[in-house]
């Protein structure tokens, strides 16, 4: 009996530890499942924000394959010309360049990455800090300055017309919103007409001049070279330079508002057809734009120099200024062959001293600073912040 109990009693404890032993591994295959699941729904998870985070970029990335370039109405045919030129040779697209004005472009370039934003833009001034700053902001914080040449600024009338022949000083009593008096430290509004009125020796011809907009940079360095450097002719203004930066600023860069100065757009060709209409009226517009149209108008001697490709190139035509495209170092690569075309723009052929920008009035570089500045660009070298941007 003892032994039935026994062999039964160990039976019943046997069975009862394979049910145990049965429950335990049900319930960690039951576990296992579930741990299974979980980490299968993470995945799940984690592919489904990964689609949902790249295809939108995807579908951005694929949306062109076309260069966008913005900007400068000075650097506009420059750029037209690289592009029409890069397109023929690379079998590529070629890239669509818009006349936008330098500040204009900048506000565009500045406004984001991502190809719903242009790659690069073109400027007839440096980059100004307070754009600089906007770029960092809305995350633009590589950009590529490639200082491409130089260019006057000329202030022209029609063949038909006598060649006018101006200083800087002359120019401020023309179009400056507040002139002086005649007492010392006396500003007044602009009484002047004509321009015997400020000068005996120039024609009695009523001052009528067409220029561009406060967004193009043709404008910016007309009133910083043209306006404050006939500011600085008046004693007490230039003195005033070191004491009230300020109201200087305000006295020698703003333009009369009286009908004298005729804002006539980003478009400098369109002023030299007005010119062309009425040979009294000036017009204030780039020197390849003055080169392009030899034969139907000439520019003002300032302070005794002719707006030549020698007398920019040298400095002594004084109302000259360096010419600049910026790009976006996020759309290298991004984009296709915004490397190429800035290859082309940086090759002798056609920004050397013999190249096809020069043919079409872009005064170049220097050699040493135009090899240096080819080498930096393909190399991407983004600024610094640390330039002296005003």
């Amino acid at each position: 009996m003892t032994k039935i109990c026994d062999f039964y009693c160990i039976y019943v404890t046997c069975e009862n530890s394979v049910i145990l032993m049965s429950q335990i591994f049900n319930k960690v295959r039951l576990y296992n499942f579930k741990m299974e699941l979980r980490m299968s729904i993470t995945k799940t998870f984690q592919v489904f924000i990964a689609i949902t985070l790249v295809l939108p970029l995807a579908a951005t990335t694929s949306a062109r394959e076309n260069i966008e370039v913005v900007g400068s109405s000075t650097v506009y045919p420059f750029s037209t010309v690289v592009a029409e030129r890069y397109g023929r040779n690379s079998g590529g697209a070629t890239p669509k360049i818009e006349s936008t004005g330098s500040g204009g472009g900048m506000k565009l370039f500045c406004s984001g990455v991502g190809t719903q934003f242009p790659d690069i833009t073109n400027s007839s001034r440096r980059m100004k800090k307070s754009e600089y700053k906007q770029c960092q902001k809305n995350g633009v914080s590589e950009i590529v300055e490639v200082q491409v040449g130089f260019d006057g600024i000329v202030i022209a009338n029609s063949v038909i017309s006598p060649v006018m022949k101006l200083s800087r000083k002359e120019i401020f009593l023309a179009l400056a919103a507040k002139v002086p008096g005649a007492q010392k430290g006396e500003l007044i509004d602009n009484p002047y007409v004509t321009w015997r009125q400020i000068n005996e020796m120039l024609p009695d011809d009523e001052i009528e001049v067409l220029g561009p907009p406060p967004t193009s940079g043709t404008r910016d360095a007309f009133v910083e070279l043209a306006m404050e450097g006939g500011c600085m002719a008046v004693p007490w203004l230039a003195a005033m330079k070191n004491t009230d930066k300020k109201a200087f600023k305000n006295i020698c860069h703003t333009i009369r508002e009286d009908g004298r100065f005729i804002e006539a757009g980003e478009n400098d060709n369109l002023i030299v057809q007005k010119l062309q209409a009425n040979p009294k009226a000036m017009g204030i517009f780039g020197f390849s734009f003055l080169d392009q149209n030899a034969d139907s108008v000439h520019g003002a001697l300032v302070e005794g120099v002719a707006p030549e490709f020698e007398s920019i190139a040298d400095k002594s035509y004084s109302i000259s200024r360096p010419l600049y495209f910026y790009v976006k170092k996020a759309h290298v690569g991004v984009v296709p062959g915004i490397k190429g075309f800035l290859n082309e723009f940086t090759s002798e052929k056609a920004w050397g001293e013999e190249g096809y920008l020069a043919e079409k009035g872009m005064i170049p570089l220097p050699t040493e600073l135009r090899r240096l500045t080819a080498k930096n660009t393909r190399a991407m070298l983004p600024m610094t912040g640390d330039e002296p941007l005003k």
